[in-house]
């Protein structure tokens, strides 16, 4: 090349220093686990310098204790008014759900008197509320090794004694269970141990150093193997320990190690500045802390778990400002204000400032399968109320994430009762077939839909874990139309809530994506609310995304004997919601009747707060420990005296007040509350039968006599073979069994032939583990019919025939089976059906008793009576979702139909179906034994009918269902008084026999009825809220004698939304298939 160049510089070495060898990933990476041991390797670790001094000296620490005697929960002014006893670590304390008091007189010692940061550690192992001298509650103690610390104030680094107390629950988080199986029944003698009462000065280097680690330690295991960012992950969390061991783990190489840390986390995540960089987040984390309202522990316990749960929360908002933490359940909330008003006017504070949501809109987080219409839409007017009457806002947002399976008709009362999004995660339990969406429209039978989210980690109690953030996308369902999920997270069931090590490790996660990993790691982000998160949904959907959409029920296919388990408290709520639809409308009436007639509101709020805090969704279902029976069997029974005391006086203001004695100034008369006429054969006093051509309102019971065409008859055709019949049907008994059923007016048989209706079978009844909630498939494999004894007659006619049989169980239990046949003499207003009575002593082990009607209907879809409407579901197995539905939940019937002809089966207090093929299938009782241990032992009366009718299923049945469940009732009332007959006719509604009027009461904040939670309405109004049974539109007329000003169509919540036209006392109304319309009617001043 010719001339000479200068020779090139190079900082690489020309000779090799020493050999070095790849590293082999799986040693370097369990190395790591040495680092935070805390076995072998516990005193050269981390967690050895974890705190500076600690002591637990009774020079500084002195405890005594009050015990209150028969588990009683005193408040705070009581106890702390006993007298103390001294205690002392070691102390045993129970039995189980007792409570003690502890008086904690502390003393920082000398040596920590400048510390950094100065906690005091208490753990028995159970639940605790550390309480201010003065009765304030400050915040919650777990127990176990969890939330044991309590920050001491600083002021207290003054060498003088400060006290306070330790209020302690004997039981955990999940109850009293024992062996650590947390659904078996508790154990009454569970005893706890005082094992720490400390004061601790805690290291916050190492405490941060020790979540830095936490989290790059698993970005190093659980990155995928083929990022850079898994490698460098490993590299950091190595150099941190090399650190460590360099400086012989003094609090330099400590800080050293956080500086390492930084380089792959950032230099924020110690501050909620690490939320602030401008990088689009799309996994929203969301504190929340699930309490069940009653589980495996009573409801006086909820309440202390709410206090405990909820004040830790807002002590954590005062320390990380990013928190946000959603809350449900509006009974929680008024508990607390009433137990713990200090502690309700913390969250009051906390809301103001955005940090703390009340969220759900609902009284309770309620069963949805099970609760009638109604009922749904008083957990949303009352939750609603609630909140707006305490917060100054509505809830947007209906929150039910541990809900068994989800109503077809939720969508549509969530959009009247003002919200218009749906969070849950449930349906992830399938044991079927797996959801196909994360983000979706879910829509109602009507057409009415809401967003509805379910978070892709697939909890609600998520522990904030790097997993946890991964999989809010890699679980995700709906990444075609939104990347976008909710991360909630947060101890959770039992109570409890986020924790400081979870909002930690979430700010080093974002630290993490937006330093070195956001390509691989999804960037989260807090400060948000859960209305945010929709709210950004709302606008995307709004500005042209398409959602896909999920029409009808949201079925959960586990947890399928919670339609069956705890068969009394079923029985409660099917009463009492019954009981309180003619509270409201015999109240209604009597309060435009009679001037001196107040409308209970008061009471009728007590009531329907009593029904609704029972359909909690762990109370209803079933699914509780026995305890919280014994406390709704209280709070039903409460009702009952209430209710009737109300019913009565409402009677007596209309002009039929209640007769003591039998005289001639005395009259039995029936009443009919439902908006239809109907016929029925009613007992009548002295044992008699009569025939009772009802309309609506009051009824004379005197003596009809039957012609010979209708009268009922029964025969024994042969030994041991009788025959029912009337003018509709013939009905062959034979050994408890119904071997044909002849519908004489179609000349056609309704049994299936060879089959036997009313047959009682019973299942083996051992589910995979969940037993109270859960039903296997495989138990169908375990059928047996039981033979039934000998039958007798025991009602001979003309009005009613019957005859009963004693069937053996087993040699503790046994059904006794009442099967009769009514004078067919309403065929225009009431359909004939055989109706069947039930006694049961029912003494088993996981059993499961049903009885089985084989009908000669074919159709390959069943119908079931919901909430406001019907679904409809497959009676064959074709795919694992159609088999998945082998058993169901149905209201007042289930029917099988063809086109012309049909069979539905109606019951007064079941919830429990399957239709297979044609063999129509209700569920009676269960016997699990965990978490109670006695769930539906003793005497149960259940009433169930098989109604043959012609044509397919129409309006009929649905009105013969509401007759079935709320008959006729009889009332002996003086003649001194004349009833106000017409004031049962001043509402009525005509048209389309499938508009049914299903609630009548006085509006909410009416002058003369409001309880001042809102602005007065001034007048008098009556609220109707009718919907459409059977799917189609339908139209119909409102006509009224009183004297009405306006009409207003509305939403559950009595806002007007629209005034309608009035003309001569009648509206005219149209309804689209499965609607559900409130109207107001504004009375004349």
């Amino acid at each position: 090349m010719g001339g000479r160049s200068t020779p090139l510089s190079s900082s690489y070495p020309k000779l090799v220093e020493r050999p070095v060898g790849k590293q082999i990933e799986s040693i370097y990476t369990g190395r790591l686990r040495q680092f935070t041991d805390r076995g072998q390797y516990y005193h050269q670790g981390l967690l050895a310098k974890l705190y500076h001094n600690q002591t637990n000296d009774s020079k500084y620490i002195k405890l005594s204790v009050y015990s209150p005697p028969d588990l009683t929960r005193p408040t705070f002014k009581e106890a702390t008014s006993q007298k103390f006893k001294p205690a002392r670590l070691g102390d045993t304390f129970g039995p189980s759900w007792s409570t003690h008091w502890f008086k904690v007189q502390l003393t920082v010692p000398k040596n920590m008197l400048n510390a950094e940061h100065l906690e005091f550690h208490w753990d028995a192992g159970n639940e605790g509320l550390v309480w201010s001298e003065d009765g304030k509650p400050l915040q919650g103690l777990t127990g176990g090794g969890e939330r044991v610390e309590w920050i001491l104030p600083q002021d207290w680094q003054n060498g003088k004694e400060h006290t306070f107390y330790v209020e302690m629950a004997c039981n955990k988080m999940f109850g009293n269970a024992p062996g650590g199986d947390t659904i078996q029944p508790p154990d009454p003698n569970t005893y706890y141990t005082l094992s720490q009462a400390d004061i601790m000065d805690v290291n916050l280097a190492v405490r941060g150093l020790y979540v830095d680690f936490w989290e790059i330690g698993d970005a190093a295991r659980e990155f995928p193997e083929d990022g850079w960012q898994r490698h460098k992950a490993l590299q950091v969390c190595n150099a941190i320990m090399d650190a460590f061991i360099a400086g012989d783990g003094s609090q330099e190489s400590i800080l050293k190690g956080r500086k390492i840390a930084q380089e792959y986390i950032g230099k924020h995540v110690s501050s909620p500045t690490v939320y602030d960089s401008k990088e689009e987040s799309i996994v929203y984390a969301i504190g929340h802390c699930h309490i069940d309202t009653c589980w495996l522990w009573p409801w006086a316990e909820t309440k202390r778990k709410v206090v405990r749960s909820w004040s830790s929360q807002c002590d954590l908002m005062d320390r990380y400002p990013e928190h946000r933490f959603a809350c449900s359940q509006a009974q929680q909330y008024k508990w607390l204000k009433e137990y713990y008003p200090f502690a309700f006017d913390r969250v009051k504070e906390k809301v103001k400032r955005g940090q703390f949501q009340p969220i759900g809109g609902s009284w309770v987080e309620h069963d949805t399968n099970m609760p009638s219409g109604e009922s749904l839409v008083r957990q949303f007017l009352y939750g609603q109320r609630f909140f707006e009457s305490h917060f100054g806002e509505r809830c947007q947002t209906f929150w039910l994430p541990d809900t068994f399976g989800y109503s077809s008709q939720l969508p549509q009362i969530c959009r009247l009762a003002g919200m218009s999004r749906f969070f849950t995660q449930k349906l992830s339990w399938n044991n079927i077939n797996n959801f196909p969406h994360t983000t979706f429209n879910w829509v109602a039978l009507d057409g009415s839909q809401v967003i509805c989210h379910m978070a892709p980690s697939e909890t609600y109690t998520a522990d904030a874990d790097f997993g946890d953030v991964v999989r809010s996308v890699s679980q995700h369902k709906s990444l075609d139309q939104d990347n976008t999920s909710l991360l909630v997270f947060g101890k959770g069931d039992g109570g409890g809530g986020p924790t400081r090590d979870m909002l930690e490790k979430l700010r080093r996660l974002r630290g993490m994506a937006d330093t070195t990993a956001g390509g691989v790691l999804p960037r989260v982000h807090m400060g948000n609310t859960v209305d945010d998160f929709f709210k950004r949904l709302e606008d995307k959907v709004a500005s042209g995304t398409d959602l896909v959409t999920w029409y009808g029920e949201l079925y959960f296919e586990l947890h399928r004997g919670t339609y069956t388990t705890q068969a009394n408290n079923k029985r409660n709520n099917r009463k009492q919601e019954i009981m309180m639809h003619d509270i409201e409308y015999l109240a209604t009436l009597a309060s435009l009747s009679s001037k001196k007639y107040q409308y209970p509101k008061k009471e009728i709020d007590e009531l329907w707060e009593n029904i609704l805090l029972c359909q909690f969704h762990d109370c209803l279902p079933g699914s509780s420990i026995e305890m919280c029976y014994d406390d709704s069997d209280e709070l039903y029974a409460h009702n009952d005296v209430v209710g009737t005391k109300l019913k009565d006086n409402a009677l007596a203001a209309l002009g039929m007040s209640k007769s003591r004695t039998a005289s001639q100034d005395c009259e039995t008369v029936a009443i009919n509350t439902l908006p239809w006429d109907r016929t029925e054969i009613v007992k009548t006093p002295g044992d008699g039968y009569t025939v009772v051509h009802a309309e609506t309102g009051i009824n004379s019971t005197d003596k009809i006599e039957l012609l010979a065409s209708e009268k009922a008859t029964v025969t024994e055709k042969k030994d041991g073979v009788f025959v029912l019949a009337n003018s509709r049907f013939a009905v062959e008994v034979e050994n408890g069994v119904i071997t044909s059923l002849f519908d004489k007016k179609v000349k056609r048989e309704v049994i299936a032939h060879g089959g036997k209706g009313n047959q009682l079978v019973l299942f083996d009844d051992k589910p995979l583990y969940w037993q109270a909630w859960d039903v296997e498939v495989f138990h169908l494999n375990s059928r047996k019919e039981l033979p039934s004894g000998r039958t007798e007659i025991v009602d001979t006619g003309p009005y009613r025939v019957s005859v009963a049989t004693k069937t053996k169980i087993s040699d503790q239990s046994w059904v006794k089976t009442t099967i009769s046949l009514d004078a067919a003499t309403g065929e225009t207003d009431s359909p004939s059906y055989v109706s069947v009575e039930a006694d049961v002593e029912w003494h088993e082990t996981m059993k499961f008793l049903k009885v089985e009607f084989p009908v000669d209907v074919f159709n390959t879809e069943a119908t079931y009576e919901t909430q406001y409407g019907l679904v409809r579901r497959p009676t064959h197995y074709n795919t694992s979702w159609d088999m998945a539905k082998f058993e169901v939940c149905c209201h007042k019937f289930a029917d099988l139909s063809e086109a012309n002809y049909g069979v539905s089966v109606l019951n007064d207090s079941k919830y429990g179906f399957a239709t297979c093929g044609n063999l129509m299938r209700l569920s009676l009782l269960r016997a699990p034994k965990a978490p109670d241990a006695h769930a539906d032992m003793g005497h149960h009366t259940i009433k169930w009918a098989i109604m043959p009718h012609a044509g397919a299923l129409s309006a009929e049945t649905v009105h013969a269902a509401h007759n079935f469940n709320n008959p006729l009732s009889l009332i002996t009332i003086n003649n001194e008084q004349e009833p106000d007959e017409d004031i049962f006719t001043s509402i009525v509604v005509t048209g389309s026999s499938s508009l049914v009027l299903d609630c009548v009461k006085r509006g909410e904040d009416d002058e003369d009825v409001s309880r001042g939670e809102f602005d007065k309405r001034k007048g008098r109004s009556v609220i109707l809220r009718i919907y459409e049974s059977m799917g189609g539109k339908s139209r119909g007329t409102i006509r009224t004698t009183l004297s009405v000003d306006k009409v207003f169509k509305t939403n559950v919540l009595e806002d007007d939304l629209q005034e309608l036209k009035l003309a001569s006392g009648e509206v005219e109304i149209e309804l689209r298939p499965f609607e559900v319309v409130t109207y107001r009617l504004q009375l004349s001043s």
